[in-house]
């Protein structure tokens, strides 16, 4: 006994589907429905020579699954205009995941024969595998990854192909196989985030007690340990992780079944495609008086594309000004780090550079990712309720979105992999700035007065002004004022919750050890 969406009791419903389900409470589509017994079908070989690349048909246009109405085939240039072959081919894993559903689903409820489901879940299976060992050719005349599968499918097993279009459209089609993509795609995204994340905690682990200068304005203000600013940005990792969590909740409704528009009057069963695809459950219009509606006109909204890439948005500016501190520290005005020649590019005229390109260029991507946003934002502002065909322009601002922020986030990782803080350098900017001035302006909470404007006429620190001199200013000075001074002595003041106190900071840090599961034991 194998799964429903099986072709056969050896063949699993999909090659990867463990990074398809990942979450533990969608129920494996193994153990939903019952298996009838099915022979294999035999297949017509393909017409088509099997490439990956396209291929240039000499021969007459074959006939639109639309065409039924038209007298006339489109121009070629109509053709090249309107085609997404070239691009949502990547939807095809999604694409035939969908199919074997609804073929299930289709005969389950007596609409196809189980026969006919064996052939079309037996040629899906075949498709599936001359994609992936790049047999396959992607035609244009086809237009997209749907039209493209279903006619080689139809090439193969004939007639019972053909009745897979039964109840089902190309726009919940599409709707669904993006879905199953964005899914898939937040979970490859969390996972670059973690290796982010535990990226920067073992750099923090390895600089335990360096005290670095805290910058606001730019300018010099107090001083930080450098695992609590590290810290930081694995905060806002974090968020960013919860962000997609989220948003994979919100997506994670199947449109399937609400066809070109409102539905169809067939006896299909959502829940069991719902389930079968791992969503939560069939999505509803909420928009008709809240009434719980089987098909829905909110299905062809791209709310979901939206959440999405403002997400991706976000972690982008976040790794944006980590790399513009990591390029600003790397510079001879700071000197606080040293990239290692592994993480850094030369000059071809200037043979003493060393660059930090690969967090430049994080810098610069964050561009990239936020123009993906703003695209899909003037592509949707105009557009009325349900499908229109502007929406075909939302996979690749999606895609590329996907693939920058991977980039970003697994080139950030190695970077932090592969660099070295200068201990000496940053020590020595330590005493400029008068960066403990805040922790004897807290000394002095209750005893104020004015000491900065002293150390500046006397070029001096604060720690170098001797008891007599404090209390020429006021009184109230006595010599433990001097446990106050110096950046070390101010980084112990710091107690508040969150704050860059030592004690407080080895606890955030614990944290994150124990969170990311991180081995202490192991060097770093």
């Amino acid at each position: 006994m194998g799964s429903l969406l099986s072709s056969s009791s050896s063949t699993p419903f999909f090659s990867s589907l463990s990074t398809f389900f990942s979450d533990q409470s969608v129920p494996n589509p193994r153990s939903i429905f019952p298996l009838l017994h099915r022979a294999k079908p035999r297949f017509e070989p393909l017409r088509c020579t099997m490439s990956q690349s396209f291929e240039t048909e000499t021969k007459s246009k074959e006939a639109k699954l639309w065409g039924g109405r038209f007298e006339e085939s489109v121009t070629d240039i109509v053709e090249k205009f309107t085609e997404s072959i070239s691009f949502d081919k990547q939807l095809y894993k999604h694409d035939i995941m969908g199919s074997k559903a609804h073929a299930s689903m289709l005969a389950e409820q007596g609409l196809i024969s189980a026969s006919d489901r064996d052939s079309i879940l037996q040629g899906l299976d075949e498709i599936e595998r001359r994609i992936a060992a790049g047999e396959f050719v992607w035609r244009t005349d086809r237009e997209d990854v749907h039209m493209n599968i279903e006619a080689a499918l139809t090439d193969m097993v004939g007639e019972p192909a053909k009745k897979l279009h039964t109840a089902r459209s190309r726009n919940d089609q599409v709707l669904t196989d993006f879905r199953l993509w964005c899914r898939d795609a937040i979970d490859r995204i969390i996972a670059s985030i973690r290796h982010l994340q535990v990226a920067l905690v073992k750099l923090a682990l390895n600089n335990e007690g360096l005290i670095i200068p805290g910058y606001t304005h730019l300018q010099r203000a107090q001083p930080v340990l450098l695992q609590h600013l590290l810290l930081a940005y694995v905060e806002q990792l974090d968020r960013d992780a919860g962000r997609l969590v989220d948003c994979k909740v919100r997506l994670n409704f199947c449109p399937l079944g609400a066809c070109a528009l409102a539905g169809t009057g067939l006896p299909i069963d959502r829940f069991m495609t719902s389930e079968a695809l791992g969503f939560t459950a069939p999505m509803r219009n909420r928009s008709l008086s809240n009434l719980d509606l089987p098909l829905i006109l909110m299905q062809f909204q791209t709310d979901f594309v939206l959440e999405f890439l403002s997400a991706n948005s976000i972690i982008a500016v976040h790794l944006s000004r980590l790399g513009e501190e990591w390029v600003l520290w790397a510079s001879e005005e700071f000197g606080f780090i040293t990239p290692s020649d592994s993480v850094s590019t030369g000059s071809s005229i200037m043979p003493q550079k060393k660059n930090p390109d690969p967090m430049e260029l994080v810098r610069g991507k964050s561009a990239r990712v936020i123009r993906n946003l703003v695209t899909l934002l003037t592509l949707c502002k105009g557009l009325p309720l349900a499908y229109n065909r502007d929406l075909q322009e939302d996979k690749e601002p999606t895609f590329d979105s996907v693939e920058t922020i991977v980039g970003m986030l697994d080139v950030s990782a190695e970077f932090a992999d592969n660099i070295t803080f200068n201990v000496e350098r940053i020590q020595k900017a330590l005493p400029a700035g008068y960066l403990d001035a805040t922790t004897l302006a807290d000394y002095l909470v209750k005893k104020a007065s004015y000491f900065v404007a002293l150390c500046v006429s006397k070029n001096c620190q604060l720690q170098d002004l001797n008891l007599d001199e404090l209390r020429s200013l006021n009184p109230v000075f006595d010599k433990d004022v001097y446990e106050f001074l110096g950046v070390e002595n101010a980084v112990k003041k710091f107690s508040s919750y969150g704050s860059t106190g030592s004690a407080c900071v080895a606890d955030q840090l614990d944290y994150w050890v124990t969170k990311l599961e991180i081995n202490r034991s192991r060097p770093h």
